[in-house]
């Protein structure tokens, strides 16, 4: 059997992603590390992640990204349509990192136990 295909999505210069990557590294699990600052996400995507996640879980409404929205803006994330056009737009209002084995989204954010019993 072959090992699991694990990507982080995230933002490099973010404390908890730099945490997540950091108890991966020293915990020996590998991963591919995909900069959605850099590369983007896609509506289909975003669409297929929350087949895994609530959209409260995903949809950081706790963050400088999304106090700087307009009213109208944080309306239409009130929409999965509206949600997903602005977590594409704006990638950074996403929750991270969030951590997909095997085209599955088995964590958002970062928690050493739950990685301690993802990874175990």
């Amino acid at each position: 059997m072959s090992a699991a295909r694990t990507v982080v999505y995230g933002i490099p210069n973010c404390d908890t992603v730099k945490k997540a990557r950091t108890w991966l590294d020293e915990n020996g699990v590998a991963f591919e590390f995909h900069d959605f600052k850099k590369a983007g996400l896609t509506a289909g995507l975003v669409d297929a992640w929350l087949a895994d996640v609530p959209l409260d879980i995903l949809l950081n409404r706790r963050g400088t990204t999304w106090r700087a929205l307009s009213d109208e803006a944080k309306a239409a994330a009130d929409t999965r349509q509206g949600a997903i056009a602005l977590m594409v737009e704006k990638p950074s209002i996403v929750k991270r990192p969030v951590v997909v084995v095997d085209g599955r989204v088995k964590s958002v954010g970062f928690s050493a136990e739950e990685y301690a019993a993802l990874f175990a």
